[in-house]
């Protein structure tokens, strides 16, 4: 779980370079001008011309029979697993993912689900891991009812599932009977930095969303796919929880501007990223996990000073990250250049000395 950040210290100055996360991106001028220019409609009532273009859009890039518009990446977890899952039953996760980390216990206080949490470096656990958290059946167990995924395992570094292993997990979860959900918010960083295209990716997934305001650079919204009927009962849920909109053009077309813009670019974030990661680590003391994307996680603690300090330091420079436990984590994204990136490394470096 990333905390919300801190009050700035008395006398910070603006955020400057803003590595907390790549939720922190704005909309660009030219994202702006192709949402005032949207077609619109009631989205409530499957009206709204550009929520059709980008839903069908979508489910066509994730290899799925349907779409559906939300608000926010969370939704489409919540609004997944209450389609797929009864009160009572188990979803199998990562002990780190987000569903368990970051969503406020929703899924056992909507859905009365529980999430059997499963252990693996870096956001992953294997097939075998997955099989011998199967229960044995019976009334004193709960049934075990889907497997979910997290692409990239976000507190796992941002880490890429390999394909090998997501078809071995997936075919333990198909022998078991399970559903399959994937919570795919960086999943075009996967899709960029494997070179796997998304509908083979996620092929194996009876769901799967993808998330627009991270590295996409999206003010909010979000698409979960999945099975015609599955998307049909999913609608229900969408509207108890608020999440049917009316002009929501105006934001889908945000959405797709940054799938015809923002996706090649994402190499840009993870060269950024390696070059961060590579700058860290030539400073004595810092401990650097290799980035597989967007997400540098480093500790500091080898210098002398906790990883708390040195956040607080770089604040009053006018830099920006986020705390993960003892780990910081610096987050690249459009909002971010390598002369960002270099002078980050010299502010480090500069705070560390001081």
């Amino acid at each position: 779980m990333v905390h919300a950040p801190a009050r700035p210290p008395a006398g910070a100055p603006p955020v400057r370079i803003n590595l907390y996360s790549d939720t922190q991106t704005l909309p660009t001028p030219a994202m702006k001008a192709a949402m005032m220019q949207a077609e619109l409609g009631d989205e409530q009532f499957g009206d709204d011309p550009t929520v059709n273009a980008l839903c069908d859009r979508m489910a066509a890039l994730l290899g799925k029979e349907a779409a559906m518009f939300l608000p926010s990446g969370t939704m489409c977890n919540v609004i997944a697993i209450l389609t797929h899952c009864r009160p009572g039953e188990e979803v199998l996760a990562h002990e780190t993912a987000h569903i368990l980390s970051s969503e406020g216990g929703t899924h056992a206080a909507l859905a009365g689900v529980q999430i059997n949490p499963l252990k693996g470096d870096r956001g992953m656990f294997s097939a075998e891991a997955l099989r011998a958290a199967i229960r044995p059946g019976g009334r004193y167990s709960p049934p075990q009812r889907l497997l979910e995924v997290e692409q990239t395992a976000n507190i796992g570094g941002g880490a890429v599932w390999p394909q090998a292993e997501l078809d071995a997990v997936v075919a333990v979860a198909r022998e078991q009977g399970w559903a399959t959900h994937m919570d795919g918010a960086r999943l075009m960083n996967a899709v960029v930095a494997s070179g796997i295209p998304a509908a083979e990716m996620v092929a194996g997934f009876d769901s799967v969303w993808l998330d627009f305001t991270k590295g996409l650079g999206a003010p909010l919204g979000a698409v979960l796919a999945g099975p015609a009927d599955f998307i049909g009962q999913a609608w229900r849920w969408k509207q108890r929880l608020g999440g049917s909109m009316r002009q929501a053009g105006i934001c889908a077309a945000a959405c797709i501007h940054a799938l015809d813009h923002h996706v090649d670019r994402l190499a840009d974030d993870h060269a950024n990223a390696r070059a961060l990661a590579r700058g860290l680590r030539q400073i004595e003391g810092i401990t650097v996990e290799e980035p597989d994307t967007n997400l540098v996680f480093f500790d500091p603690s080898g210098t002398g000073l906790e990883a708390g300090a040195l956040v607080r330091r770089l604040r009053m420079e006018g830099v920006q990250l986020s705390m993960l436990g003892g780990r910081i984590r610096a987050c690249t994204h459009l909002g971010i250049t390598a002369p960002m990136i270099e002078e980050t490394l010299a502010l480090t470096r500069k705070a560390l000395a001081a």
